[in-house]
This record gives structure tokens, C-alpha cells and sequence, in this order.
């Protein structure tokens, strides 16, 4: 019998038993039964071609279960605050994703300006206003609805670059837009902050440039020059280093919701629903921006997928360095885990759906 399908099988019995447990009133001894569902269910995916892409989402939720169930155990060790490890730990994403970049990234601007010029200022107006909206309306307290416009003030990350490939979008210039939209993070993101933001709490501006100027630009350079220098000569970091930043992200993650556990109790289902609505209407609205400037239908796509994915771990990064983790935080935790399944989807779903001729043409050129 297959491995795989008795994986999956497990994993149906621990989540039926789980919620069997909680109906009954026993929700709060399910955690171990919930933890191996998702455990289970993630190994179980690696077995099937058109899941395993969910394998890693559903260990985020596995690791956000454990937190939400045993939070004493992320919040500190020996009396040493974990939360200390995430400014240190998004230096390394950031100087990962350094390593995957050159100099060439860039040079898309000179041979994409519309399409780049779109993407960025669709990025930074569309997802910072969705962003103030939602917090708005949400009647949430303040340092959370703050949260919600921090993560839409964010600039792009990396797994855009990753779907946009699966949904057989316009991957150069994916890569270009995120490139661009990421240095400019130091000026756009505080400057958003203080207008939007500045309504909930208290905004630093040039404390917050810094931050980011020390968390991404530096990390950023260190890996660009890393990637041209040296990176041949140790190969084995090619591989390590998308391991080690997955790892980052599911550390964060879990310290965050540790320490915003009471405020995710109270509030957490509502916070997922506008956190998804953020997501899906950065899409759409993403989508509509390269309809209206006539751009084809992969850089349409390509439009979506850069406007509606965000960098949930800078964002959860400020978070820390403002010193509201627990509150402000919270919002950029959901948001990735979230972003990650209905990015995957809306891939699957547009790598299914052909496109034109002259598109597919183009597609197979920039693969070539």
C-alpha cells in the first residue's frame, strides 16, 4: 500500500478525533491530535504532484498549533526572550534572497519601465489603501489594525517570484518588480506607515528607515556581492540557504503568535477573514491595474500575483523593532501563511489555463 495514502489516512483520523474532542467540550486537550493532522497531512502531500507545493504551509500551521497550545515554550528559554532572534533571522532570509540576485534583476527596469513603473506604484497604492480600509472598517484595537496597513505597506517577497513562475506569468519582470519594490522599502514603507498608519499608533519614520535599512538593504548587499564573489565556490549554500530561510520564516511565525496568543484567541477567525480579503483583493484589483494600462495577459498575471504577495517577514520584523510584536505583528504572521495557499492556488489554477498564442511564445522564450 502506499505510503502516502496511509499517511493521509492518518491524518483524517487525528483531525475527525480532534474535532470530535472539541465539540465535546475538550477543545483544550485536542492540540497533540490537531498537530499530528497537519503533520501528517503535509508528509502526506509530498507524495501527490498537486499538493506538495501545501506541504510547507501545513507545517506552518502545525508550528502555529504548537504555539497556540504550548506558547510558554517560544516565548523564552532560560529566561532569554526569543523574540530577540527575529531581527537576526530576517538578515538571513534577506541576505538568501541577496544570494539568489545580480545586478541583471535590475536591468529589467531599462527593458520593462512600463511594465515595472505598473507593478511598483500598483504595489504601493493599491495594497497600503486596501490595507487603511480593512483596518478602518475592522473595529479592531489600534496596534492590530495597525498590523493590517504595516503588512500592506510592505514590499514584495520572494515567493512572488516562485508563483509567478507556476502560474506561467512574466517571471523577468516579476523578479524586476520585486528587486525594485524591495529598495525602495526603506522610504515607501515608513513614509506609508506615518500617513496611513500614523492614525492607530505612533510611527517613527526615520527609526523605521533604518530598521529596514539594516534589515534588507544591507543583508540584500552582503548576498548580491556574496552571489558574484564567492558563491561558486560554495555551492552547498545554494542549497542550504532556502532551507534555512523556510525554517527563519516558521520560527518567526510561531515566536509571534506565542506572544500575541490572548489577542489571536479573542480575535483570530475575524483577523484571518480580513487578512484573506486583503490578500484576494490585492489579486484582483492587481489583476484589473494591467487590464486598464493593456498589458497582455501574462503580465496581467504577473500584476496580480506582485501586488497581492507581500513581505509578511520584514513586516513581522518592524513589528519587533517598534516593540509590538504581540499586537502589531499579528497581522503579518496570518498574512503569510494565508498568502502561501491562495498564492499556490491562483498558480495551479492559471498554469492550467492556456494562454494566447503570443504569450506562450513569449513564456517558452524566457524559460529558454
Amino acid at each position: 500500500m502506499n505510503i502516502y495514502l496511509v499517511l493521509a489516512a492518518l491524518a483524517f483520523i487525528s483531525l475527525f478525533a480532534a474535532v470530535g474532542l472539541s465539540i465535546g467540550g475538550g477543545i483544550a486537550h485536542a492540540g497533540p491530535l490537531f498537530i499530528a493532522a497537519f503533520i501528517l497531512t503535509s508528509i502526506a502531500f509530498r507524495g501527490f504532484e498537486a499538493l506538495k507545493g501545501f506541504s510547507y504551509t501545513l507545517i506552518i500551521f502545525a508550528a502555529v498549533t504548537t504555539a497556540l497550545y504550548y506558547p510558554q515554550y517560544f516565548i523564552s528559554v532560560n529566561g532569554v526572550k526569543l523574540s530577540i532572534l527575529i531581527t537576526p533571522l530576517i538578515q538571513i532570509i534577506m541576505f538568501g534572497m541577496g544570494t539568489s540576485m545580480g545586478v541583471e534583476d535590475f536591468a529589467g527596469v531599462l527593458k520593462m519601465p512600463k511594465g515595472v513603473f505598473i507593478g511598483v506604484f500598483s504595489h504601493f497604492l493599491i495594497m497600503p489603501g486596501l490595507g487603511f480600509t480593512l483596518a478602518k472598517l475592522s473595529g479592531f484595537p489600534p496596534e492590530i489594525a495597525a498590523g493590517i496597513i504595516l503588512i500592506g505597506c510592505s514590499p514584495n517577497g520572494m515567493a512572488s517570484n516562485v508563483i509567478s513562475y507556476l502560474a506561467k506569468a512574466n517571471l523577468a519582470l516579476s523578479i524586476t518588480i520585486t528587486a525594485v519594490s524591495t529598495m525602495l522599502a526603506p522610504f515607501f514603507t515608513p513614509l506609508l506607515m506615518k500617513l496611513l498608519g500614523g492614525a492607530f499608533i505612533k510611527i517613527d519614520v526615520l527609526n523605521m528607515m533604518w530598521d529596514i535599512f539594516k534589515m534588507v538593504i544591507i543583508p540584500i548587499g552582503a548576498g548580491i556581492l556574496f552571489n558574484k564573489y564567492l558563491l561558486k565556490k560554495a555551492k552547498w549554500l545554494e542549497v542550504a540557504m532556502p532551507i534555512v530561510s523556510m525554517a527563519g520564516i516558521a520560527l518567526i511565525i510561531v515566536v509571534i503568535t506565542a506572544a500575541g496568543r490572548a489577542s489571536l484567541l479573542n480575535i483570530g477567525a475575524m483577523l484571518v477573514l480580513v487578512v484573506l480579503v486583503h490578500n484576494l483583493l490585492g489579486y484582483t484589483l492587481g489583476y484589473w491595474a494591467g487590464r486598464l494600462f493593456k498589458m497582455d495577459e501574462r503580465d496581467c498575471r504577473t500584476m496580480a500575483i506582485e501586488v497581492g504577495m507581500q513581505n509578511g517577514g520584514l513586516a513581522s520584523g518592524l513589528a519587533k523593532e517598534m516593540g509590538k510584536m504581540a499586537t502589531v505583528g499579528l497581522a503579518p504572521a496570518v498574512f503569510g501563511p494565508l498568502m502561501n495557499v491562495t498564492g499556490s492556488l491562483l498558480a495551479t489554477y492559471w498554469h492550467r489555463k492556456p494562454l494566447g498564442k503570443k504569450d506562450a511564445e513569449m513564456q517558452e522564450q524566457a524559460i529558454t
